[in-house]
This record gives structure tokens, C-alpha cells and sequence, in this order.
């Protein structure tokens, strides 16, 4: 008894591992949040998490299928992607012995290749997925895991603003030990995430999906559940702040009603109309209820464009003259309106009236602060003085902090992409154009400056960077071909259909990423990274469950039209 059990055990074991834990993680990834388990390396901000230790299990069970033949690295993406292994081998390799930007000494040795074994793991999950999937069935079940946990991370973003749920953020070295923190009034929902950028990305991904299943869903209960999903994520979205990423989400939309339209054979203008204004609405309630911080930095950001600014003040001045003065009128409310307003005080001056009684010597206030600081923190610097005994003492003392002038015109946010983080990414591609300056080599000054966390805030350059020009083609590449996968699986399934509903969802959710990547290292945010890759991999299945089934119509026709021949001689 006890030997069947166990030989049914192993069976099952051998069957529905890969499937178990590829769904178990679909869902754990998103929604356990960032708590350390031990640092990998002393006084870096990177540390080992359970779901590393999950993935792990689950890739080790994976290669062992794969050692016994059960499952194949074979697809569409696995030269690309075994490129830019190579190319991240050989741009490490360069860095310790050819450009030296990585002196030979543990931490920096251990760095670098902690951040190549942590792409390699990003990948991994795609081979995971890949394998696991063997049929749709398999594949309706990874997306309502995944339905079902951007609705929890949702509820757990509307715990964390108001009622005190606890923060696990990553945004600096000590938060990132673990510490339980609150919100502020103000501050940015991260939900289960590391950061509020992390979760934004995140819903750049997860929204598209959203509203793909929306025109395919038929039952009415599925319809609820999906319009519930979108509220909430369009709320979180919003609360997150995160600019780029809130208007990658509207070019993602757009795409998925594009794709959408081009599907419906009747109809198709009360199609579009009926879901950009559902969905239109839906942001712009969220927007202007809750999204007063993202209603700010949208305006900041369009102080940088002229042109975009002066359509919107003539805009809004324009919506300004309709609210309170053309409509009250036509509907005869202006005398009413006109007694309930309090008049200004005589010989009063407003703040736009400021220059009319300035003279030649005065200057009206020029802000010395960006636009996006709020609190002016001076610089502490330390001082070499000379104390009562004459000894030589330092000292910190505090300086008032100046601000470069692309801090005055874009804000202190873009002002450190121009100022620093940029020009270090195109530095590092410069001293080895074809294989980068190594991974985790951009954000210090000299070779040997060990920093405690590594950003660039522009993916691509950070790819470039890191690994040259020949890392960048062997990685987004791989992303190309994935879409282009996408492409072709959409081209021959109809609108109501699960084909459908996933390359539409992956092909919008992947374009608002690469527009993300324009500001945010949204490719190596592990739990945005761990997500794209599995949906990848379920479009790579689905791509391979769509071939062989067409290989087995081509078969099975090649037999009736044999027997035919035969029974007809």
C-alpha cells in the first residue's frame, strides 16, 4: 500500500510539479512582500527574498525534466535569449580582466556577478512557464491567478492608504532590511511592492490584460469581477503617482483598443466608443478624486513643453469661461451667482497684479527650489577647523543646498538622470562599446567606490552601459521576437478567444513597458521582471500549443486523404 502510494505520488510529482509551482508563483511573486531572509552581501541593498529561494526549487525540478528529456528548451526566443547569457559572460568577464572597471576583490566581484546570476533568474522563469503550460486549459488558469491577485494587491494598496496596513519598502538601504512602516497622508501607495515605480510598472503590465478579457468575457460574472479589477488598479494607479508610467498605461490602452477594433467585424466605432469612455471615465474620476499628487507632477512635467503647457491653460481657461460663465448664463443663474460672490476689497492688489507696482530696482521672487521639492534640506558639510587647544577638528556644518539649473527647469528627479545617471550609463558603454563596463558598474565614480545600490533610471541606457551594444541587441531582441510571436498569434484567433485576449494583452502591456523603461529600470524590478517573463513564457506556449495543433489537423488531413486514395483506387 505504502509502495503505490508513493509510486502514484511520484507520478503526480512527475506530471503536475512544474504546473503547481509556476501557478503558485504567479500569484506568490506579486503579492508577498519584499521581507529579506539574509544579506548577500554586506552593506548592499540586494538581498535574498523567499521567492529566490522558490524559484530556485521550482528551476531545480525544472532542470531535472529537462535532464530526463521531459521537457525542451526549444522555442522561438532561446538562441536570443542564450546570447545575451553569453554576451553578459563575456561583458563580466571583460570588466575583471580587460577594461578592470571591476577590481578583483570579493565585494566587488560578488556584486557583479550577484546581478548576472539575477538576469539569468529572470529568464529562468520563462523557460519555467514555458514548460509548465501544455494546454489552454493550463493557460485560463495562470490568468485568473493572475486576475485574481491584481485585485488583491489592490484591496492590500487600499489597506496600506487607509487603514494603516504595513509598508515593505526597498527605496533605501535600511528600509529595504525589512522595517514595518505606515503611510503617510501623502505619501505613495506601494502596495505589496518595494516601491511605488515597481507597482505602477507592474499595472502597466496587469491592466491590459484587464481590459482584454473585458470585450472577450461573456458571463456576466466574469464581466463584474474584470470591471472591479480595473476600477481598483485604476485607482492604485493613480495613487502611486508614478507620472511615466500612468501615461505608458494610456498608450497601452490605446493599443489594446486599437487591436480590440480591428477584431470586431460589426460595429466597430460604437465598440471604441463604448470602452474609451467607460475606461476614459473610469481614470479620469480616479485621477481627479484621488490623484491630486499625480494631477501636480503632470502639470510639472508639462512646464517643460511650452507649447503642450499654453494648450492646456487656454484649455482650461476655456472649460473655466463654460463652467462659470457661458452655461450659468444661458440657464439665467449669473445674477444669482454674481450675489453670492464676495467682492474684492477696494485698494487691494492681487499676486498677478504684482508687477504694476514694482519699480525699476525691485525683482519679483524667482523660486530657487525644483519644482518637485518641497522642503529645502541644507547640505551637511563636514569642516576642517582649528580648535581652542589647536588641534585639528572636523566638523559638519550645515550649507545652503543649491540646485543645478536642469533641477530648476525639469525638477530634481530628471535633474539626476541628465546630471549623473545618464552620462555615467553612456560613459560605461564608451569604454567598451561592444560588451559594456559590467554589471554594477555605473553609479560610482571611481573603479573602486563601493555604492550600496545600483541605478540608472533609464533601462535602455542601463543595458547599453552594462553591457554594450551587443547586450542591448541580445536583449531587447529577445523582447522584439517576443512580440512578434504575439503578433502572429494574434493575427489568426478571433476577438472572444483566449489566443486573442493574451498576445493583445502582452503586446500593449510590453509597449508601456519599453515606454517606462525610458525613466525606471523596469526590466530589472524583480517582481515586474519575475511577471514579464511568465507571461512571456505563456505566449511562447501558447504559440507552440497553436503549432502542434495545426501540425496534427495538417497530419490528420494527410491520413483522411490517404485513406481516400486508397478506398477509391
Amino acid at each position: 500500500m505504502t509502495k503505490r502510494f508513493l509510486l502514484k505520488a511520484l507520478a503526480w510529482f512527475d506530471s503536475y510539479f512544474l504546473l503547481v509551482a509556476t501557478a503558485f508563483l504567479v500569484g506568490f511573486i506579486p503579492l508577498y512582500p519584499k521581507l529579506p531572509l539574509l544579506d548577500i552581501i554586506p552593506g548592499y541593498i540586494v538581498r535574498m527574498r523567499l521567492e529566490d529561494v522558490l524559484i530556485f526549487i521550482t528551476f531545480l525540478a525544472w532542470l531535472v525534466q529537462l535532464i530526463r528529456k521531459k521537457v525542451s528548451i526549444k522555442n522561438p526566443l532561446s538562441p536570443a535569449i542564450g546570447a545575451y547569457v553569453i554576451v553578459a559572460i563575456a561583458s563580466t568577464v571583460s570588466a575583471f580582466f580587460i577594461t578592470k572597471t571591476v577590481p578583483l576583490h570579493s565585494v566587488h566581484v560578488s556584486k557583479t556577478v550577484l546581478h548576472l546570476i539575477r538576469n539569468i533568474e529572470y529568464f529562468s522563469l520563462f523557460f519555467i512557464t514555458l514548460s509548465a503550460v501544455r494546454s489552454t486549459k493550463d493557460v485560463k488558469l495562470f490568468l485568473k491567478i493572475a486576475i485574481g491577485t491584481l485585485i488583491t494587491v489592490s484591496l492590500y494598496g487600499i489597506g496600506q492608504k487607509y487603514f494603516y496596513w504595513p509598508v515593505y519598502s526597498t527605496m533605501n538601504r535600511e528600509f529595504s532590511k525589512g522595517i514595518r512602516l505606515v503611510l503617510t497622508e501623502h505619501a505613495r501607495v506601494q502596495s505589496t511592492f518595494g516601491g511605488h515605480y515597481d507597482l505602477a510598472a507592474y499595472l502597466v503590465l496587469a491592466i491590459p490584460l484587464v481590459v482584454s478579457g473585458l470585450f472577450a468575457a461573456k458571463k456576466r460574472l466574469t464581466r463584474n469581477v474584470l470591471w472591479i479589477a480595473l476600477t481598483l488598479s485604476a485607482w492604485l494607479l493613480v495613487v502611486t503617482g508614478a507620472r511615466t508610467s500612468f501615461v505608458a498605461t494610456f498608450v497601452a490602452l490605446g493599443i489594446v483598443l486599437v487591436l480590440g477594433v480591428l477584431k470586431v467585424k460589426q460595429q466597430k466605432v460604437r465598440f471604441f466608443i463604448k470602452y474609451s469612455l467607460t475606461i476614459g471615465l473610469i481614470f479620469t474620476f480616479m485621477l481627479f478624486k484621488y490623484g491630486e499628487d499625480m494631477y501636480n507632477r503632470l502639470l510639472d512635467t508639462l512646464e517643460g513643453f511650452p507649447e503642450l503647457n499654453a494648450a492646456y491653460h487656454q484649455t482650461n481657461a476655456a472649460r473655466k469661461y463654460y463652467m462659470y460663465e457661458f452655461i450659468p448664463e444661458k440657464l439665467g443663474l449669473t445674477e444669482t451667482m454674481n450675489a453670492l460672490k464676495i467682492e474684492q476689497p477696494e485698494n487691494s492688489i492681487t499676486t498677478d497684479e504684482l508687477d504694476a507696482v514694482l519699480i525699476k530696482s525691485d525683482q519679483q521672487p524667482i523660486p530657487q527650489k525644483p519644482s518637485d521639492v518641497y522642503v529645502n534640506v541644507p547640505d551637511l558639510v563636514k569642516v576642517a577647523t582649528i580648535s581652542a587647544t589647536g588641534e585639528t577638528e572636523v566638523i559638519i556644518v550645515e550649507k545652503e543646498r543649491t540646485y543645478s539649473q536642469n533641477a530648476l527647469d525639469h525638477g530634481l528627479s530628471m535633474a539626476i538622470r541628465l546630471d549623473t545617471l545618464w552620462p555615467q550609463a553612456w560613459k560605461g558603454f564608451l569604454t567598451n562599446p561592444l560588451l559594456g563596463s559590467g554589471y554594477a558598474t555605473l553609479t560610482k565614480s571611481s573603479v573602486y567606490e563601493f555604492t550600496e545600490a545600483d541605478s540608472t533610471d533609464n533601462n535602455f541606457l542601463r543595458v547599453l552601459g552594462e553591457l554594450g551594444l551587443l547586450g542591448f541587441v541580445a536583449f531587447y531582441g529577445t523582447i522584439v521576437m517576443a512580440l512578434w510571436q504575439a503578433r502572429n498569434l494574434y493575427i489568426h484567433y478571433s476577438l472572444d478567444e483566449l489566443e486573442t485576449i493574451l498576445s493583445t494583452a502582452y503586446i500593449a502591456g510590453t509597449v508601456g513597458l519599453l515606454i517606462n523603461a525610458i525613466f525606471i529600470d523596469v526590466f530589472v524590478s524583480s517582481k515586474v521582471a519575475f511577471t514579464f517573463w511568465m507571461v512571456t513564457g505563456l505566449v511562447i506556449a501558447m504559440t507552440q500549443i497553436h503549432a502542434s495543433k495545426s501540425v496534427a489537423s495538417s497530419q490528420k488531413k494527410q491520413v483522411s486523404q490517404k485513406r481516400k486514395r486508397e478506398s477509391n483506387p
